[in-house]
């Protein structure tokens, strides 16, 4: 007999998500469907207005990716302009990616995802002589783990656990779970890096605020180029971006490179992280410049999972569609000709498991209508996975030495196959790779834009040129720290006459197109068991590794102020989990 399970909201992501799955009488899941159940946006507000102010205005999709939409914006008008950045600027750019995606995926390990590996609880029982001595095992130096720092953690936590408040900011979670399977020694190493890198991620940020002047949301990015002119020129300050570059570095390199190691050595074995890889499609862009001729990144599809092939991007090809969306125009649209007009179709009643594990009546999705504000895209009417994964497996096919070499040496350190890549477990070591791909590289954009500004070369902009009487059309593609990204713009009259932006997020967490043919989550749901329907860390951890951000999925407003919905959320009467 099959059961519906229902996951909302799916906490440590940005946005709101709904995950609703079948399982069949042995708790494995046969079908899912994938949910943004919150309408909000950008796109319509930059109509109308002069193409500079649309980088500003379409940062604010999200409070995470702020640099990426900004520099898509701005980097989509130049396109269509045909402007050309100055090779200073097109360097300070690389270097503020680096420190977002250095900062980017720090976090998202250790937390957002880092607590489907570890179990807190767990930890408290360590030995913490045991867990410094296992950590040279990782690492030939590790941080954050003397016997006396591990110590100290376990105090700081365990004085959550006698307070009111229970384990704090680790309460009401899925402790205890069966497909834990870190040692109490192990759980301890990453609790403390957990605690270490809230400090590290701050010095990251200020990292992209050197050349940014803030973080979120920096203000130095402009059509033609970059504004922090007397931040480039002063060697203060560009030592001061080296200095933090190298301490997150060496975090990452000591941590989270030992700590995902130790993942990979111990899950090995556990069903359900090898799984959730259900498309093996991918698609990543060419990013990051490191020189005139050099990017960290490379351009392809990989079809099938299959890396001896590498297949160039026919930008005609890509579509979105809305047959499962709550828009009106379900056909298969290239987004510069998108449409985003609502068709909100609402919820049904339907049967459950309650948190108790009892069936209960609740609102639930409709399973063959509209049941998500995300867009289905597709790539040649395929689906596609975008993100770290799609980074390292276009990035293999590609041949390409930076990325060859680093995925080539974790797999030697692990003993993993390059099979393994293809699941869970495989897309959150690939968010190391990338990570790890902007700790060892990054510096050589650095060197470059030292080099460049040796000779004399000072220009940091060039001129914006526009005539009101022409028609321009222009795009963004490339690699954010969760994917692929493309912003699309038209310009008539000298504004903007429409823009579409097609995330990752809308890439992997779509719903199921006319064909019926699953996005990414929902495909990375279908095989797993499910031990625990009252505790599905299994869909929460699959669904993690690939670090949502539905606010950027989700980027539309009704401009008439109609109300379309009111969401009021009880964590506590849904029992949420963290």
């Amino acid at each position: 007999m099959t059961k519906r399970i229902i996951v909302d909201p799916i906490t440590r992501i940005e946005g709101h998500l709904r995950i609703e799955v079948i399982v069949d009488e042995n708790n494995v899941i046969t079908d899912a469907y994938s949910s943004s159940t919150l309408w909000r946006g950008l796109e319509v507000i930059v109509r109308n207005r002069d193409p500079r102010d649309v980088g500003f205005m379409v940062q604010r999709i999200c409070g995470v990716c702020t640099f990426s939409h900004y520099k898509a914006g701005i980097t989509a008008v130049e396109n269509a302009l045909g402007i050309q950045i100055p090779f200073n600027a097109q360097m300070v750019r690389s270097l503020m990616n680096v420190s977002l995606v250095m900062h980017d995926h720090l976090v998202h390990f250790y937390h957002l995802h880092g607590l489907d590996w570890c179990d807190i609880t767990e930890a408290l029982k360590a030995d913490p002589k045991k867990a410094s001595e296992l950590a040279f095992k990782y690492s030939k130096n590790p941080i954050a783990t003397g016997a006396d720092e591990l110590a100290a953690v376990q105090e700081k936590v365990k004085a959550f656990a006698s307070a009111k408040q229970g384990l704090g900011p680790f309460a009401n979670a899925y402790w205890g779970h069966k497909t834990y399977k870190f040692s109490p020694e192990q759980n301890l190493i990453v609790l403390s890096h957990y605690l270490k890198a809230l400090e590290v991620q701050r010095v990251a940020a200020q990292m992209m605020a050197i050349f940014g002047a803030k973080q979120p949301h920096p203000q130095s990015l402009t059509v033609g180029g970059v504004t922090c002119v007397a931040d480039i020129l002063d060697p203060s300050r560009l030592g001061d971006w080296l200095t933090k570059y190298k301490e997150v570095g060496d975090f990452i390199n000591r941590a989270y490179y030992a700590d995902v190691v130790m993942a990979a050595e111990v899950f090995k074995n556990e069903p359900s992280v090898l799984k959730g890889c259900g498309v093996r499609n991918f698609i990543s862009y060419a990013e990051i410049p490191v020189n005139h001729n050099e990017t960290l990144y490379s351009s392809g599809v990989v079809r099938g999972g299959d890396i001896s092939k590498l297949l160039e991007i026919n930008e005609e090809l890509i579509t979105e569609e809305a047959t499962h969306s709550w828009y009106q125009n379900d056909k298969a649209l290239h987004p510069y000709d998108g449409e985003t007009e609502p068709n909100y179709t609402g919820f049904t009643e339907v049967d459950t498991i309650g948190p108790d594990g009892n069936p209960i009546k609740t609102k639930g999705i409709n399973m063959e209508g509209k049941y998500s504000w995300i867009k289905s895209p597709r790539y040649n009417g395929e689906p596609m996975e975008v993100g770290p994964l799609a980074t390292v497996v276009v990035g293999l096919a590609a041949k390409n030495p930076r990325i060859t070499k680093i995925a080539t040496q974790f797999l030697e350190d692990t003993g993993l196959p390059l099979e393994a890549l293809f699941s869970t477990l495989g897309r959150t070591a690939a968010r190391l790779l990338e990570c790890k791909l902007s700790t060892d590289y990054g510096i050589e954009a650095f060197n470059s834009l030292v080099e460049n500004l040796k000779t004399g070369d000072q220009t940091t902009c060039a001129p914006y040129k526009i005539d009101k009487n022409k028609e321009y059309k222009g795009r963004y593609i490339g690699n954010v720290p969760r994917g692929m990204l493309s912003h699309w713009v038209r310009i008539k009259d000298g504004i903007v006459a429409n823009y579409q932006a097609v995330v990752p997020s809308t890439w992997n967490a779509g719903p199921k197109d006319s064909k019926q043919q699953m996005g990414p989550y929902e495909a990375s749901l279908v095989g797993i068991k499910v031990q625990d329907i009252t505790k599905p860390l299994e869909i929460v951890r699959t669904i993690h590794s690939f670090d949502p951000c539905i606010a950027c999925a989700v980027h539309l407003m009704d401009t008439k102020g109609n109300e379309i919905s009111q969401y009021r959320l009880d964590p506590i009467a849904m029992n949420c989990k963290i």
